[in-house]
């Protein structure tokens, strides 16, 4: 870990938390991952080919994955250099990383969720968690939507914060700006459809990797600021794996411990029911209140990050 980088990371987490992506800026320049998005998408019609054969596709979708991480951190790399790395230019850094940190986001988009909920406006709070996740909100009870919403402030603590956090830290903007192309690469390709299954193998390769250390990191955190940490950790020890991902379990089965709910299980898609096991099965079902404890762990658990990069970065 390099000198600056850490403390780049906490602050481009400060202005993120205090500003999150104006809605203005978005407007007037759309935003990085908007960029990556129009990238992988032209890639994605142009190499992707149905008359080609499975194996034509997976070697297709290897090379358009590296090519996009590569470019992307490359220019990350460019543009860091030029920084020429003084202590002076750790805030300059820290504002080039801001846009691909969602921290504040995530948040919003999750307390949409719950305001609605608690005041049993069930319509609203299934429009709302609808920009979230991707199953059928028409089915969720208020069980169903406090879990969702729950779900997807775990994982995405480690997808949109911890993850790129985590590289930016390590390698500074080419680290983060990498791993944000991995991500979106995932997100938009990485899915187990017929269109993707054998073009979109690589990027979610990739991404299972990128994020193996964050996962756990993430559900590590969620441990130590839980008000029960010994049931967070139970839960994740024992849980985790249940998942039918490789990574999300870990911060989702530490959030079912700390806040003493069941996550996961049968969900409906538009496309058909998904039985996924149960974390913290034998909890009860969560509730509006329990999205609004979930956020507050969450915040908890980013201030210690920042904390504990800060203190690597400046001690």
């Amino acid at each position: 870990m390099s000198v600056g980088f850490a403390g780049a990371m906490v602050v481009a987490m400060t202005v993120d938390a205090l500003l999150g992506w104006p809605n203005a800026l978005f407007a007037r320049i759309g935003h990085p991952v908007t960029w990556l998005g129009r990238l992988i998408n032209i890639l994605d019609i142009s190499f992707n080919r149905a008359i080609d054969p499975p194996g034509v596709r997976r070697i297709a979708g290897a090379a358009v994955a590296l090519f996009v991480i590569g470019v992307s951190a490359g220019i990350g790399w460019a543009v860091q250099a030029a920084l020429a790395f003084e202590w002076s230019r750790i805030v300059l850094l820290g504002i080039l990383a801001w846009p691909l940190v969602a921290l504040r986001s995530l948040y919003d988009h999750v307390a949409a969720v719950a305001h609605p909920l608690q005041s049993g406006d069930i319509a609203a709070a299934r429009a709302a968690v609808a920009h979230i996740v991707g199953r059928d909100p028409a089915a969720l009870d208020e069980a169903g939507i406090a879990r969702a919403a729950i779900e997807s402030l775990a994982e995405n603590a480690s997808d949109g914060i911890v993850a790129p956090v985590f590289w930016g830290a390590l390698f500074g903007l080419p680290g983060i700006v990498g791993y944000k192309a991995i991500n979106t690469l995932d997100s938009m390709i990485g899915h187990r459809t017929m269109r993707h299954e054998s073009f979109g193998w690589a990027a979610a390769r990739i991404d299972d990797l990128a994020n193996f250390i964050p996962a756990r990191l993430t559900g590590i955190l969620f441990v130590v600021l839980a008000t029960r940490p010994s049931n967070a950790l139970s839960c994740m020890a024992r849980d985790a794996r249940r998942h039918r991902s490789i990574n999300a379990g870990w911060p989702e089965a530490s959030m079912a411990g700390a806040l003493g709910v069941r996550l996961s299980g049968p969900r409906i898609y538009h496309g058909g029911t998904a039985n996924e096991p149960w974390l913290n099965e034998r909890a009860r079902d969560p509730f509006a209140a329990d999205i609004r404890q979930g956020l507050k762990l969450y915040v908890r658990a980013m201030v210690l990050l920042a904390a504990a990069l800060a203190i690597l970065d400046f001690a």
